[in-house]
């Protein structure tokens, strides 16, 4: 069995510290030759390319916390107190949202599935309110529940495995985003069935990156760049006042080989993919992006799935969901919501893209198609 883990959820148990390093190296390697040259998530789909700046006159700070490689980047008006600001706070969502830290307010929900409201903090309740929205927005494909499949098939563990219809079919029933009952009164959320379990690795992440870029605003600062492993927010204007620029990965691609170039300004790019984490087993691969409805890794025909727009949160959960749809359905759902567009990647190499995408294609073998 081969296994890959190329994007690092919040949610995923910690890489011991040989692979930490390496991940902390290719990194080094990808921002050199973006110099000379990410979504959620080696491979990360999304990585800022810094060829019209330099380097060396423009600061930034790279740290491991939400179990990846984080690089901020404030430029001419770093300050080490802004720095440790946002990663004080990003290390602050990851200990009340990751699920395998048992202190943490998703573990405490999690334990007391059907049985009792938990109180949890005011962070915790926005993302899980959020993820409801977006769920019912998508009819389900993006569910917030979806933790008992992911237990299941292990994906995120160091042993994956490919667990029977039956097993699928007992743990099916507990993966249901209506049986999360919130009350904001008290602040309280409540799984109804034993069993039941959050993951909100598709999601968490993304209100880190908006947090991040909420103390830069504080801060008073005029531009930032921040990639929370794939999960990029680009905001401000650089100083030669040309668009931001964000290499979208090469699907199964090496870290930092990118098909296309995103360009923009105050946006946040995230991408979901089947080569971010998965595992092959009997000559088939089986990635993490499962479908709630079959309890199976979606098979949509896609390769990855991008959305663009101003709330890493959104584009975190949006871009799972849209990838678990397909092209259609995902599609139309992108089309219904204002200032969010998409680029889809398909098996075959062609690719799409909505009318409000700035995106250029780079790499030959691909095909851009238009509808």
């Amino acid at each position: 069995m081969k296994v890959n883990a190329k994007r690092n959820s919040v949610f995923s148990k910690p890489f011991p510290l040989k692979r930490r390093l390496f991940l902390r190296c290719l990194f080094a390697v990808t921002l050199t030759f973006a110099s000379c040259s990410d979504i959620q998530g080696g491979g990360a789909p999304a990585r800022p390319l810094f060829e019209s700046l330099r380097p060396r006159a423009e600061p930034f700070r790279e740290e491991f916390a939400l179990n990846t490689v984080c690089t901020v980047m404030l430029f001419d008006q770093a300050r080490p107190e802004v720095y440790n600001a946002i990663f004080n706070r990003i290390r602050e969502i990851e200990s009340r949202m990751s699920a395998f830290l048992p202190d943490s307010d998703i573990s405490r929900v999690n334990a007391a599935a059907g049985k009792a409201p938990v109180e949890v903090h005011d962070d915790v309740f926005k993302v899980i309110q959020r993820a409801l929205e977006i769920a019912k927005l998508s009819g389900g494909a993006f569910d917030p529940s979806v933790g008992p499949l992911v237990s299941l098939w292990g994906i995120t563990g160091d042993t994956p495995r490919v667990p029977s219809r039956e097993e699928i079919d007992a743990v099916l029933p507990l993966v249901n985003w209506r049986d999360i009952e919130l009350d904001p009164a008290r602040r309280t959320v409540f799984l109804r069935q034993s069993g039941m379990a959050l993951d909100l690795g598709a999601i968490a992440k993304g209100y880190a990156a908006d947090e991040a870029v909420a103390i830069v605003r504080q801060a008073r600062l005029r531009r930032a760049l921040i990639d929370l492993g794939g999960n990029v927010i680009t905001f401000g204007r650089k100083r030669d006042r040309t668009p931001w620029r964000v290499g979208l990965q090469t699907p199964h691609g090496s870290r930092g080989e990118f098909m296309g170039v995103i360009s923009g300004w105050d946006m946040t790019v995230v991408t979901s993919g089947i080569y971010e984490r998965f595992f092959e087993y009997d000559g088939v691969r089986h990635h993490h992006l499962f479908s709630p409805f079959n309890g199976l890794p979606a098979r949509t025909g896609l390769l990855s799935a991008t959305i663009i727009t101003e709330v890493s949160m959104d584009a975190d959960a949006l871009s799972t969901a849209i990838f678990v749809l397909g092209y259609e359905r995902g599609r139309a759902l992108v089309d219904s919501l204002e200032g969010v567009e998409a680029i889809f990647i398909f098996e075959d190499r062609s690719v799409r893209k909505t009318a409000g995408a700035n995106f250029a294609l780079t790499d030959s073998s691909f095909r851009l198609l238009t509808d």
